[in-house]
């Protein structure tokens, strides 16, 4: 098998944004988030919590508030305007000005006919829910300070507006507030702090409970306007709220990192009167827990830390299974790196700027596992700021290194690259294709002759590259009636077949040579994460959310043996309980039954030619394996050769070109 040297990529410094704002619909299992940088991300529980689409974010546009109605997501932010988002096409669908000051926060009603918001003028305005906008309707009553929650009854007839000091009833038939609840500021406070009703909650039982700036959670009576009762939770704000969907418990965010649960139970067993209890406390986050969704099966929080962590609430779960494990995803799950390894060149994307690094040198030799000396740094090249106020949503460097692109939701841009031993220069390619207005991934072909990029109605779009000008070859389309959004393209390596798939778990083969449809890969539940065409046998290996791995011949049309063979036996138990996606798949050039691939903390090379892991085989990490007697090194042998902990990675062969690396791995030792 051969050397590998591993490039330790240490010089990426990306970022997460925080997360501001959190909606779950219960119907689709799909989780909206919202970060400070305006980006919203969509998760689908029911498929391993895969981050299935990213909407880009822009400069000024802060979301404080989503909400889902049915199928459809709207946000709200302190510029004042209400969004509605397309969730095909993977941008703002439109916005509209709530004309009300800054919009704080916003709820749909459980019939799916109004949108409320509460604004910074004191209004509560109502917007009617149509097929394809939403259209004012009217105000509330106006209150004299800034309206910062709001809660619908399940009913829709009534309405908590959370403010400064207090919490106000509404009646949303009349628009008159019937009730005012003043909230108190807590012992030893001054009298000329206001309190923040930071969020609020309206039962069935007409119960509101409120969360506010004092630290306390607060059980109102909403019929009489009364106070039941009052929890200290935090010295500091009690920041976000959400009910379980049979409001049997309610969880508390804190600025102090902390969720605080509570539930609706007796006090002893056999009480038939229940009150509502304090009874856990997780600790998962450095800093303000901001946002917050109560599933019926976990607690996931959201804040200044960036992670989203799903916490499962074992008296719902099955103990010591996979649903049962705390999950933290702190990265994307999808590719923010291009390489260009014919150049040694990688490419960072970033919301708001490209960085374009040389990679460094060593020609060092040490046995595997050793650090390598350092004959030449890693080099930035290139640092560019994108053009408009969008955020960029994908990039894609050429192979050759001689190309570079990018695309906001409203532009693509096209660059080209001169690159010397000393000196690197860039020029903007003036003139596109009208057919290249915005898209969701970009890729070059291995010779560096073609773009392609997935277009709306799941379409691809050719585009041939040449010195002179960009002209676009033609459109490729499927058949499935699909329009959901492209985010994986693969070419092969021999510049025949194109593989794209969408978020509709759908993979779709293009023949290239005939500018039409191939084939299309049998539907699977679970969406791909990571694509690839093999060059030497023609089969197409995808490996999917749910961690499923499948070989797919391009020729034969149909699973290979292999294939079918892996699906027969099952996976090993140990790797379907990963819950990091596999991003990247590739192949070992001088061995053709070597499958490479990686997730964000693992590296592993599937060895095709060796028999299939058994349920009770133990899966070593290959660093542990390594140190065991020859002997037991062989009994263990099987295909899945794991190494973990390897942040960002690339590995190219021992001949040629070798960039700088820090750790060198002897494959017939490390990986056996």
């Amino acid at each position: 098998m051969g050397e590998f040297k591993v490039h330790r990529v240490r010089f990426f410094d990306y970022m997460p944004s925080a997360i501001r704002a959190m909606a779950f619909n219960s119907h689709t299992e799909r989780l909206a988030v919202a970060r400070a940088d305006g980006a919203v991300e969509i998760f689908n529980f029911a498929d391993n919590y895969f981050q299935e689409k990213v909407i880009p974010g822009r400069d000024g546009r802060a979301v404080e508030a989503l909400c889902w109605v049915g199928r459809r997501l709207f946000s709200a932010g302190l510029d004042g305007e209400l969004t509605e988002y397309d969730l095909e096409n993977l941008r703002p669908k439109y916005s509209i000005e709530a004309y009300g000051g800054p919009v704080w926060t916003i709820s749909g009603n459980s019939q799916g006919t109004l949108l409320a918001a509460g604004c910074e003028d004191g209004t509560v305005k109502m917007f009617e829910i149509l097929d394809e906008r939403i259209q004012f309707q009217r105000n509330l009553d106006r209150q004299k300070g800034r309206i910062i929650s709001l809660a619908w009854h399940p009913s829709g007839t009534k309405m908590a507006a959370g403010m400064m000091d207090m919490i106000r009833i509404f009646d949303t038939e009349t628009g008159s507030a019937t009730h005012r609840m003043l909230v108190e500021r807590g012992a030893g406070a001054s009298k000329s702090k206001e309190v923040v009703v930071w969020s609020v909650a309206f039962l069935s039982d007409h119960t509101v409970i409120s969360g506010d700036s004092a630290g306390k959670f607060q059980i109102w009576d909403g019929s009489t306007g009364t106070l039941i009762r009052s929890h200290p939770v935090t010295k500091w704000d009690v920041l976000v709220l959400s009910v379980s969907q049979d409001e049997s418990s309610v969880i508390a965010g804190t600025s102090e990192g902390t969720v605080v649960q509570f539930q609706f139970i007796a006090s002893t067993a056999g009480q038939e009167d229940k009150h509502w209890f304090r009874t856990r406390t997780f600790k998962n986050h450095s800093h303000d827990v901001r946002a917050l969704v109560h599933t019926d099966t976990a607690v996931v929080s959201g804040g200044m830390d960036t992670q989203l962590v799903v916490r499962p609430l074992l008296d719902k779960v099955e103990k010591n299974t996979q649903e049962s494990a705390l999950r933290k995803i702190a990265f994307p799950h999808r590719n923010l790196v291009s390489c260009a390894k014919k150049a040694g060149l990688l490419l960072f994307q970033f919301p708001d700027h490209l960085e374009l690094w040389r990679l460094g040198e060593s020609d060092g030799n040490g046995a595997p596992g050793e650090i390598l000396p350092v004959k030449r740094k890693p080099e930035k090249l290139i640092q560019l700021k994108r053009k408009g106020e969008d955020h960029i949503c994908c990039s894609a460097l050429s192979p050759c290194g001689s190309w570079l692109a990018y695309s906001t939701v409203s532009s693509v841009r096209l660059y080209r690259l001169t690159l010397s031993s000393n000196s690197v220069s860039i020029q903007k390619v003036s003139k596109l294709p009208k057919e290249l207005r915005s898209v969701h991934q970009l890729c070059f072909s291995l010779d560096s002759s073609r773009l392609f990029a997935s277009s709306s109605l799941s379409s691809v779009v050719v585009v041939a590259l040449d010195q002179t000008e960009c002209r676009c070859l033609h459109t490729l389309k499927h058949k499935s009636g699909s329009k959901q959004p492209i985010h994986i393209l693969c070419p092969s390596e021999d510049g025949r077949w194109l593989a794209a798939a969408n978020t509709d778990c759908e993979i779709h083969v293009f023949d290239l040579h005939k500018k039409k449809l191939h084939c299309s890969v049998p539907a699977y539940s679970s969406c791909p994460t990571a694509v690839s065409i093999h060059p030497a046998s023609c089969s197409l290996v995808s490996v999917h959310a749910d961690q499923q791995i499948f070989e797919f011949s391009l020729k034969q049309k149909e699973y290979t043996e292999w294939s079918r063979q892996l699906q027969r036996q099952g996976l090993h138990p140990l790797w379907l309980q990963r819950d990091t996606p596999v991003t990247r798949v590739t192949f070992n050039p001088t061995n053709p039954a070597h499958i490479v691939l990686h997730d964000a903390f693992m590296f592993c090379i599937i060895d095709q030619s060796l028999p299939l892991p058994k349920a009770e085989t133990k899966l070593y990490n290959q660093m542990v394996l390594r140190s065991f007697p020859q002997p037991q090194r062989s009994r263990e042998s099987h295909a899945f050769k794991i190494c973990k902990n390897f942040q960002c990675t690339l590995c190219e062969k021992k001949q040629g070109k070798q960039p700088h690396t820090n750790v060198k791995m002897k494959a017939t030792q490390a990986w056996s």
